[in-house]
């Protein structure tokens, strides 16, 4: 969904809530996919501060659908977005925020692109790295097994390769 920010421009002190639903079921990022258990309506508030600026504040919330980095199982993450952006528009149609002079890539010729706003927030948000807990095991590297469920019993010793020229030296160490 598209939301004029020119529209925006001509009130008179005057605010405009747009309600909208985010359309995506699932997105990329980071070669990890994400696809949404549950999600809000995004509530937006769009007011005028002054010829050239806008204040857009949002809300949304979600359910994410995620694997754990370490085990593969799936992971739900919350997200929460509530935030406010003060956006300077240019003659150009484009816009940047009052903080960074970087174009905004989800506003295109006085449009908000409210999709592409929420992606580019989701893509802020998420962690670096998903587990499913903290103390996550992981695979096992030699048969696959999730070692949350268990020992799998295979060895999973990996010698210091700093150390391999006293194994060869002393070849009773080896096992070791």
């Amino acid at each position: 969904m598209r939301v004029s920010l020119s529209e925006i421009i001509n009130l008179n002190g005057m605010a405009r809530e747009v309600d909208a639903e985010y359309t995506p079921v699932s997105f990329s990022c980071n070669g990890s996919d994400y696809g949404f258990i549950s999600k809000s309506p995004v509530h937006m508030r769009l007011s005028k501060l002054s010829p050239r600026s806008v204040r857009l504040c949002v809300q949304f919330e979600c359910v994410l659908s995620a694997e754990c980095s370490r085990c593969l199982d799936k992971v739900s993450l919350p997200y929460d977005l509530h935030t406010e952006l003060d956006l300077v528009l240019d003659d150009g149609g484009g816009a940047c925020t009052v903080d960074d002079d970087e174009k905004l890539s989800y506003v295109e010729g006085f449009e908000l692109d409210i999709d592409g706003f929420i992606k580019e927030e989701l893509m802020l948000g998420l962690p670096l790295q998903v587990l499913c807990s903290d103390d996550c095991r992981g695979l096992c590297p030699v048969c696959g097994n999730n070692l949350n469920k268990g020992e799998c019993g295979c060895d999973r010793f990996v010698p210091d390769p700093r150390m391999s020229a006293i194994r060869d030296l002393f070849p009773e160490l080896r096992g070791k």
